[in-house]
């Protein structure tokens, strides 16, 4: 179990660190183009004014944030060692099929048809 859990960590922080790095892998600038409501767009300035950024470099910044928080949330997470375990004992043995399963491995796809 110890060796999953270290490989396991290992490519979390793998994934992490590819994510992050993703934006300097090509150097080459482009823009993006918002139309955004003024009361929003007050919101933004004035949040980035208390943190003495631009507007460009508080929205870059906070996007590129969620962004990396979403990839992460798709490929990390993150339990117990108990819960993990059972996880690890539910993968490495599924139940059998049961008859609705059976059922539907025996209809032919409606491609096929």
């Amino acid at each position: 179990m110890a060796k999953h859990r270290s490989s396991s960590l290992e490519g979390m922080a793998n994934a992490t660190i590819a994510v992050a790095e993703r934006a300097s892998i090509a150097d080459t600038k482009g823009s993006i183009n918002l139309r955004i409501e003024a009361g929003t767009r007050q919101l933004i300035d004035d949040a980035a004014a208390v943190l003495g950024k631009t507007r460009t470099e508080f929205m870059i910044e906070t996007a590129r944030r969620q962004a990396i928080d979403v990839l992460l949330e798709q490929r990390l997470f993150v339990v117990d060692s108990k819960r993990y375990d059972a996880f690890v004992h539910a993968l490495d043995n599924p139940p059998a099929p049961g008859p609705k399963l059976r059922s539907l491995l025996r209809r032919v796809p409606v491609w096929r048809k």
